[in-house]
């Protein structure tokens, strides 16, 4: 037996919770508590040896999250009202789409964005068009 299969299975009992995918919301909580005590050590150190099990384990929560936990779609006009208000604009505050009953009639749901509405916004919030999308 190798010294790393040896080190290894003299403290699997302890590595064992972590480097196993999800199988149950218990797993699935004790992956994000791990992430999160990872993240507290190695900080925004890319280099850190822990970095490669922070990666890992981020895969499969993000795995169980598409899986179990799927986020809603949101329409660009719902992003644009999300956006607006994380951002505290007023409907004035966005020329780049229309004056301000265009605006209203955007959020309201009467009119939808056009391509020209989605570029500007794009590029105002700096996002990737497909948010609006």
């Amino acid at each position: 037996m190798s010294i790393l299969i040896k080190t290894v299975a003299e403290h699997w009992e302890y590595v064992a919770p972590l480097v196993r995918k999800p199988k149950s919301e218990e797993d699935y909580d004790v992956l994000v508590r791990a992430v999160n005590e990872i993240l507290e050590i190695t900080g925004e150190d890319e280099s850190h040896p822990l970095m490669s099990l922070l990666d890992i384990i981020g895969d499969w929560i993000e795995e169980w999250d598409r899986t179990h936990h799927p986020m809603a779609e949101a329409s660009g006009e719902e992003v644009l009202g999300y956006m607006m208000r994380e951002h505290g604009l007023t409907q004035s505050d966005l020329p780049g789409v229309g004056t301000q009953s265009v605006v209203s009639e955007i959020l309201s749901g009467k009119r939808k964005l056009n391509l020209r509405q989605i570029r500007w916004l794009a590029e105002r919030f700096n996002v990737p068009i497909e948010v609006f999308i």
